[in-house]
């Protein structure tokens, strides 16, 4: 019975959310559009709008450095997240991979470890389970199975890919097995070793433990299994009064039992309009709205006003750098100029000579 911190409204039903691991922003698909909030202050940075169809799922690198979306218009998108930061408000930023290879609705994103050199998983309604490179962003392995695939994960040692059907079945995909194969099918009736059988209903979520010896999956049929990998058996069944949505393993904070302990700095109300724009939940506002800076808002200095005033000296000593640097850079550079004169002489001397030589009438 304990209730919510915060109320948050956002724009739409939001049919996707997600944070970032280093906990700066959140991911939220509503509708067609991807929405990114900043945490500390709530504000809207960025609305993207480059899928067709509704998102349908959103996950980010284990560095924060990139994201990935999945929408019902078939298609998995990778963005930069620092070029989506650093876009013109008016300009729509374009993905860095776009993976058109389904052909049917993206049902689940999984990405590994590696940051931009990471390796991500994305599920479909067309009975395929594909993993990606996101540097690359080239296809890496393509599997078939008999049902269409609702939920993906991936061990932490990228050993395996646990994908969940619709029928309720778990298949365990080996990603180190030989002879390598781009195009694989999944037959159940010859790996039946790999198959987690229990669920009713579609499987709608999984997840691995940190060790790998635990999968933790949710499904329609309003139950969420425990399962030992190693014997495919189910270690606990967990009952809900309804359709299991999401659940996923996670380490819990080290004050999470602390009846005492207490967010440290208040979650704001996430803007609903983008960062520097008119907002129509205030009347009068005309155009731009013109934000003074954290040091003339309030007389005290908060923990944010001390780290942007941080930020301001380390730019004034930098540039003060670059400045020196700059005339180095113009010494070193006629310095070079010179050299280049003596050598274009020198080439031109030996150039001379050796004609001299070639063309001197045989005696």
């Amino acid at each position: 019975q304990d209730q919510l911190q915060q109320k948050i409204i956002c724009p739409g039903p939001v049919t996707c959310l997600t944070a970032s691991p280093n906990g700066l922003y959140i991911l939220a698909g509503v509708g067609e559009s991807i929405y990114l909030w900043e945490v500390s202050n709530g504000n809207l940075l960025a609305i993207l709008n480059r899928h067709y169809q509704d998102l349908t799922c959103l996950c980010f690198t284990d560095d924060s450095s990139h994201f990935l979306s999945g929408a019902k218009d078939c298609l998995a998108l990778v963005w930069n997240l620092y070029n989506v930061l650093q876009a013109e408000p008016s300009q729509i930023p374009d993905p860095r991979h776009v993976w058109s290879r389904h052909s049917l609705p993206i049902t689940d994103l999984c990405c590994g470890f590696g940051g931009p050199l990471a390796r991500a998983a994305t599920a479909s309604l067309d009975q395929t389970a594909k993993l990606w490179e996101i540097s690359s962003g080239e296809l890496l392995l393509s599997v078939l199975f008999d049902v269409g695939i609702m939920a993906v994960t991936l061990d932490l040692s990228e050993y395996h890919m646990f994908c969940g059907g619709m029928d309720g079945s778990i298949f365990q995909v080996d990603l180190c097995a030989w002879p390598v194969q781009r195009d694989r099918t999944f037959q159940t009736e010859r790996e039946n070793g790999k198959v987690f059988k229990g669920h009713r209903n579609q499987v709608t979520c999984l997840s691995v433990s940190t060790d790998g010896s635990l999968l933790l999956s949710g499904s329609h049929d309003e139950t969420v299994r425990l399962w030992d990998i190693q014997s495919k058996q189910c270690l606990k069944t967990m009952n809900h009064k309804g359709p299991v949505t999401n659940a996923f393993i996670v380490l819990a904070p080290a004050n999470m039992f602390n009846p005492d302990g207490k967010p440290s700095v208040p979650l704001p109300k996430f803007s609903r309009h983008l960062h520097g724009t008119e907002s129509s939940d205030e009347p009068g506002t005309e155009g731009v709205t013109l934000r003074l800076g954290l040091h003339q808002q309030e007389p005290g200095q908060s923990y944010l006003e001390k780290a942007e005033r941080m930020y301001s000296q380390m730019y004034s000593t930098r540039e003060k750098n670059l400045v020196g640097d700059q005339e180095h850079l113009t010494i070193q550079v006629s310095e070079l100029e010179e050299e280049v004169s003596n050598l274009r002489k020198i080439n031109k001397d030996l150039f001379d000579f050796s004609t001299r030589i070639i063309t001197k009438p045989a005696k």
